[in-house]
């Protein structure tokens, strides 16, 4: 997103000069190595708990005779629901065959995105029944405002994907909403997008969708769709996601299996132990994918917050999660799957200061942990319960400096500068030496949102805040949005693919 000009001949923030900011990636190549928390050592406990996890104690797996099966017949052996697995089986049905980094097409090939190895993926949040605006305070989402978040990501140069469930619009039916939020990024934006995974059923309209704008050949031999697939921990599948997982793995599209741990009411409360038990329950899940279909892209997923002892709320930015995400990524560095966790989070209900230093604790310590699908990074309020509009700028806006920061140190012979050096010499200064001048208009990350200018012209400009300035941008956005072109033909057999399976059964807000 582009910088804004000053007042006086003042251009919008969405018109703002493409050469103030970073050229446009499909997605981040790191030049930068992880940082590791732990030792080998330290790493080889977390994992021999993982698997007296998987041994001992075992993972329930709810109303899924079927996974149950296709696991004993791989070695586990199951109580009724409780299945344990022999020390190591998970871990070697997936380094046998699960890739350690793969493609997801996107409708706009340009905008394909390696997902694993030293690349990261920068995604909207997922997930939130409400959204937030300064204009129009915390309100349930309708299908209009999803349909705008997938305009403002694929406006956005530095987030990478379109998402999935960007927020729920609660104006359509339950049981429905799901056709209309994939056309909504098929239509609406020619990047990568993901799957529903509410229902096996929505899995499979997700891929029947994904086959008619790709070809059905194309589909089952490539990855276009990434979906999230939750443990419910504490170690716990349930039919509807596991039965998710098992559409999509069979049709070799990507399952990021990931449990959803609150730290002290889904887990114990140490890192050590939210290590082994994510890990625990990630391996069980990613296993049934190889089970399916073997070399089915996997990704780990790792989302863990801590918890106020005080109020049961779930709190975010904390070092404690820093140090689980840095460790889950090694671990999965280690089992040779790409990694997902980490994100803009915050428990704040608008975009104040709360906001920024948690959601930035959060996004940068992803990036230095190595984190290769970073859902949640944009719009993320309330503790997921909200998507922001102004959050979401505000956040595209620290993604681009994610992709500033990953390109490392410039140690080529203009970025060492020795000519500028020598050229100006001591006690004089650099503003105007060639060096400068060549470089100068994209020496330095230019913000979108924040405002440099000195004190008076602050004031003249109206003196407005961060979320003022980020509520001018995503407006302007809007109501400069064009859309990706789309095949005519693809668009109409679409449309008739979701009406006639709309008309086939009744509108529920059940389930």
């Amino acid at each position: 997103m582009a910088r804004p000009g000053r007042s006086g001949g003042r251009r919008g923030r969405a018109e703002a000069a493409a050469a103030a900011t970073p050229a446009r990636a499909a997605y981040i190549e790191r030049n930068i190595p992880p940082y590791e928390v732990l030792s080998d050592a330290d790493y080889s406990i977390i994992e021999a708990n993982a698997d007296t996890i998987l041994e001992e104690i075992g993972i329930d797996i709810k109303d899924d005779p079927e996974s149950i099966a296709l696991f004993v017949k791989a070695g586990a052996t199951a109580d009724g629901e409780r299945v344990r697995f022999p020390r190591g089986m998970c871990r070697e049905l997936i380094q046998k065959s699960a890739p350690r980094q793969f493609t997801q097409f996107a409708r706009n090939q340009a905008n394909n995105v390696e997902i694993g190895g030293k690349n990261t993926v920068l995604v909207p949040a997922y997930g939130s029944p409400f959204v937030y605006s300064r204009e129009g305070g915390r309100r349930y989402a309708t299908i209009e405002d999803f349909r705008n978040f997938v305009k403002l990501a694929y406006m956005a140069d530095s987030l990478h994907h379109s998402g999935g469930t960007i927020c729920e619009p609660v104006d359509l039916p339950v049981n429905k909403r799901h056709f209309d939020m994939i056309y909504s990024h098929i239509k609406y934006s020619d990047k990568a997008f993901m799957g529903s995974v509410t229902h096996p059923d929505r899995a499979e309209d997700s891929v029947t969708m994904a086959k008619i704008v790709f070809g059905e050949d194309f589909v089952e031999n490539n990855c276009v769709l990434v979906n999230l697939i939750n443990a419910n921990s504490p170690m716990t599948f349930d039919d509807t996601m596991l039965g998710s997982l098992k559409v999509y793995a069979r049709h070799n599209q990507a399952v990021m299996v990931s449990p959803f741990i609150v730290a002290g009411a889904m887990s114990p409360v140490t890192v050590a132990a939210v290590a082994a038990q994510s890990l625990a329950e990630g391996m069980v899940g990613m296993s049934l994918a190889q089970l399916i279909r073997p070399g089915a892209p996997v990704i780990y997923g790792n989302f863990v917050s801590s918890m106020s002892m005080q109020s049961g709320a779930p709190t975010f930015g904390t070092p404690e999660a820093s140090l689980v995400i840095n460790t889950g990524a090694a671990l999965a560095r280690r089992l040779g799957v790409p990694f997902r966790s980490a994100g803009g989070f915050t428990a704040s209900k608008v975009p104040d200061a709360q906001a920024a230093y948690e959601a930035a604790n959060t996004l940068q310590q992803g990036l230095l942990a190595g984190v290769n699908f970073m859902l949640h990074t944009a719009g993320w309020l309330e503790g997921g319960l909200a998507m922001g509009y102004e959050k979401f700028v505000m956040d595209a806006d620290q993604a681009a400096m994610l992709a500033v920061y990953a390109k490392g140190v410039d140690l080529s012979e203009n970025g060492q500068a020795m000519d500028a050096l020598r050229e100006v010499g001591p006690g004089q200064h650099f503003l105007g030496c060639s060096h400068t001048q060549r470089n100068f208009k994209s020496a330095f990350y230019r913000s979108t949102i924040a405002d440099n200018n000195s004190y008076e012209q602050w004031t003249e400009d109206g003196a407005q805040t961060a979320e003022q300035r980020a509520e001018t941008l995503y407006k302007e956005l809007l109501a400069s949005y064009t859309p990706p072109e789309l095949d005519p033909g693809v668009d109409a057999q679409l449309v008739k693919f979701m009406e006639d399976r709309k008309a086939s059964f009744p509108d529920s807000n059940i389930s």
